[in-house]
């Protein structure tokens, strides 16, 4: 860009473009694609009818006031459809609620490993983003509070978070907001709240009702497994959503996602099932990958986060990824997220679960360890002295 060009706003250029996971291995037809965190089970039967028929009247416009939509989430979650705002995913939320509520040089702060789009949507927004240290992954609301100056106007928890996996209970939250500046907006991104099962985690809903300075974003792409149609939602006291139905587009949530985001939050039959695959899933995956010597962060959500330092810290990762690509398989890289050292994988299906472990099997006997923590071994290449598993000996006395 010279001074010449048309100068965009200060801040915009130093925003990383946020690069999504990839969904295609160059040779493979069919690739095991777990990098996004989409659902294994995909979007119900309903929501598919839904979204078909709705395609059917595509030359109208959508319903603006996603009327029907809100008072779907409003009987679901029991919470007023007043205050219920919908947006093409969260990410618009995100962007929206940043938009409206920062001026040039006020702060948002978000954890050192939270959602890229924390950061990206503040300095778009013209505000300063301030990561702040994490401990052992969680959320650190001590150094959340000791961040906090005049300045800050935004405060991004994402609870669990993406892609650590991790999260902190409620007491933990109501701490951090009674702590927080009356004028801060607490934003609880709660992407990830259906899959977890622990008894002293609450996705926010309850601090919204009683404070007027909480919001919870919510998603579709997930559990409802709806990624493709781009759906989410915000629970708002009555004036901050008064807000960001002024700023939002007239109409920024299509047909389709209207009418399949309605059908798929009523389907309660689906929803378990999804639940309880995740659930088992997890259960199988954690201890599946431990036991070959990796360290998996306990998750909450919908995948895993896997961590190579006995095979080379970054250089391992990248080991890995490249040899689990080979075999058509894809992770996420995170090193975007501070944690190069790490790949992400979503919880797949059972099939899919076990691919991964097979060929993590096979990568962790092809490598040295000892060799590769000093740096001399070439990692994911077969060993001499070392016998490889192969994927019969990996599965062999695994069930899920």
């Amino acid at each position: 860009m010279t001074t010449n060009d048309p100068q965009p706003k200060p801040g915009v250029m130093t925003i990383a473009p946020y690069v999504p996971g990839d969904s295609s291995v160059p040779g493979t037809v069919e690739p095991i694609k777990l990098s996004s965190n989409e659902s294994p089970l995909g979007a119900c039967p309903a929501a598919r009818e839904a979204a078909a028929a709705a395609i059917a009247t595509m030359d109208v416009y959508p319903d603006g006031a996603a009327q029907a939509l809100r008072e779907a989430i409003a009987e679901a979650e029991a919470l007023p459809a007043d205050q219920i705002v919908c947006g093409a995913g969260s990410d618009e939320l995100i962007a929206l609620i940043a938009n409206a509520y920062l001026r040039e040089g006020d702060e948002a702060i978000h954890t050192a490993h939270g959602f890229l789009m924390y950061n990206i949507s503040t300095r778009a927004a013209g505000g300063v983003p301030v990561p702040v240290p994490e401990r052992d992954l969680h959320a650190d609301m001590d150094a959340i509070l000791a961040a906090v100056t005049p300045r800050t106007k935004l405060v991004f928890l994402a609870n669990p978070n993406n892609p650590t996996g991790t999260y902190v209970p409620f007491s933990a939250v109501r701490r951090l907001r009674e702590g927080l500046p009356p004028h801060v907006i607490l934003v609880l991104d709660a992407a990830y709240c259906e899959y977890v099962q622990r008894d002293d985690y609450e996705n926010g809903a309850a601090l919204v009702a009683q404070t007027h300075n909480t919001i919870m974003t919510r998603t579709f792409s997930k559990l409802y497994g709806l990624a493709g149609l781009r759906l989410g939602w915000a629970y708002c006291p009555p004036t901050i959503a008064a807000v960001l139905e002024r700023v939002r587009g007239p109409f920024n949530v299509t047909s389709p996602a209207l009418a399949a985001g309605t059908a798929a939050i009523r389907d309660r039959a689906f929803i378990a099932a999804a639940v309880d695959h995740n659930t088992q899933a997890l259960a199988w995956l954690e201890p599946a990958l431990t036991a070959l010597g990796l360290r998996v962060t306990p998750s909450v959500g919908n995948f895993v986060l896997i961590h190579f330092e006995g095979a080379g810290g970054a250089k391992g990762a990248n080991a890995a990824d490249a040899f689990l690509r080979a075999r058509g398989i894809i992770l996420r890289k995170v090193a975007g997220y501070g944690l190069p050292g790490a790949l992400r994988m979503t919880v797949g299906t059972d099939a899919q679960n076990r691919a991964v472990v097979d060929a993590l099997t096979a990568f962790t006997a092809s490598v040295d360890v000892d060799q590769a923590q000093h740096g001399d071994a070439t990692l994911g290449e077969p060993l001499s002295t070392r016998s490889q598993a192969t994927p019969a000996d990996a599965s062999a006395g695994r069930t899920l």
